[in-house]
């Protein structure tokens, strides 16, 4: 509820195969305070909806893949890991990066509103704005061809030959 109560608009992808039982199913009162200006999905194209203008924010469990996508697309994050890398991912993303902030482990819904605000329209969102645009410019740096990519990729096939 704590989406709902945000009053942001939002895109919800909820993956079937990730959710056990009926936790899947949303209080029927989600349904009508979300109505227009929620959208729930199974699936969705991630790197598409994260280029596109008018996302702010992606809450994300911080696989790698999610992160670089995140990072190129030049989107702030709120993190929530569960497993394997993602604490590690999470940390930097949050501690060392400065372009996410995590969700704590008994979440509940005034901490969701408290992020979910402070990513839109708060100060240590506006930051975390600025430097994960700067991210993304590194990142555009290091797949250009005189960038580190590049470079790293030259010097694999002189080994290989």
């Amino acid at each position: 509820m704590g989406l709902a109560m945000s009053k942001y608009h939002f895109l919800w992808v909820i993956r079937p195969n990730l959710v056990v039982g009926e936790s899947a199913s949303l209080p029927p009162e989600f349904a009508a305070k979300t109505e227009g200006r929620g959208f729930i999905t199974s699936w969705c194209p991630q790197e598409r909806v994260l280029n596109h203008p008018s996302v702010g924010g992606f809450l994300t469990h911080c696989g790698w893949n999610s992160i670089m996508e995140s990072i190129v697309a030049g989107v702030p994050m709120i993190c929530w890991p569960f497993l394997g890398d993602q604490q590690t991912n999470c940390r930097f993303c949050c501690r060392e990066w400065g372009i996410g902030m995590e969700i704590n482990e008994d979440v509940n819904r005034v901490e969701v509103v408290k992020l979910v605000k402070e990513l839109m329209e708060g100060g240590e969102g506006r930051i975390m704005k600025e430097r994960v645009m700067e991210w993304k410019q590194l990142a555009r740096e290091a797949v250009g061809p005189d960038g580190s990519s590049a470079m790293n990729f030259d010097k694999l096939l002189h080994i290989l030959s």
